[in-house]
């Protein structure tokens, strides 16, 4: 059983930064951290592995920094990892980066799963792993909470719905975005922590993908931020003091002066 879990480095959320000129994040010299729905995804394939062998290969897009993240996979049982790196894939949109994640997919070829976590914290879109998924033309299934059963080239999940949960069937491979009600991620140990420091990275160009060079980056995203502002602060408005009750008949009467009620 092969698995291929897709993370993202993203900024530490103290530490988001825009470029003005391009409008896009500032990656380089920001603290980062893994996604943090992408650690339930690495505990899941590291969970799968674990019970039905195999290996667990991370993969990620990004600029040099991104080897930190790749490492501590490592440390948390990943078996092996793959860095997308070139200045052609900066500034890709969701789309873009769903193509060039895919490429890098197919180049490894022999996989059965694919994990993604449910949505990056620095766009929130959940739009990459259902885009690779449709490029690589393999089934989906989003929001899983639970793998019930995997055997015989098909799988069964629970998928979360706002109601409770689906059971959903597909053929492997399938690509899979989980929710943090999976699992409880491990922490890193000092067998992984060690293996990480001396594993080696396999670094691929966007020539190493075989991409579109019309397709990634930039220039390859139909969707692009015009412009970045803070919005201007509120003026005015009312603050009501007092015990619960009192605030509310306060409430009450402002806005039957301002004809709301």
């Amino acid at each position: 059983m092969n698995i291929i879990v897709c993370i993202k480095q993203v900024p530490d959320t103290t530490e988001i930064r825009i470029n003005p000129e391009t409008n896009t994040l500032v990656r380089e010299g920001v603290e980062s951290i893994i996604n943090p729905f992408d650690l339930y995804a690495i505990e899941e394939g590291v969970r799968i592995k674990e019970e039905h062998g195999g290996k667990v290969t991370v993969i990620s897009m990004g600029p040099p920094q991104v080897e930190s993240a790749l490492r501590e996979s490592i440390s948390l049982g990943v078996d092996e990892v793959v860095h997308l790196c070139d200045r052609a894939f900066a500034g890709a949109d969701t789309l873009a980066t769903a193509y060039t994640l895919a490429r890098g997919i197919a180049k490894i070829e022999d996989y059965d799963i694919v994990l993604c976590g449910k949505q990056a914290i620095d766009g929130d879109t959940a739009q990459v792993g259902p885009g690779i998924a449709v490029q690589l033309d393999i089934p989906q299934v989003t929001y899983v909470k639970k793998i019930e059963e995997i055997g015989d080239g098909v799988i069964r999940v629970q998928r979360m719905t706002e109601e409770g949960y689906e059971i959903i069937e597909g053929d492997l491979p399938i690509l899979l975005t989980v929710v943090k009600e999976i699992n409880d991620p491990r922490l890193p140990s000092l067998r992984g922590k060690m293996k990480a420091k001396k594993a080696e990275i396999t670094t691929w160009t966007a020539s190493d993908i075989g991409v579109e060079e019309e397709l990634i980056g930039l220039d390859g995203s139909p969707t692009q931020v015009v412009q970045i502002f803070s919005p201007p602060g509120r003026e005015g408005g009312e603050f009501f003091q007092g015990e619960p009750t009192e605030m509310a008949d306060q409430l009450v009467g402002a806005l039957e002066r301002q004809k709301v009620i």
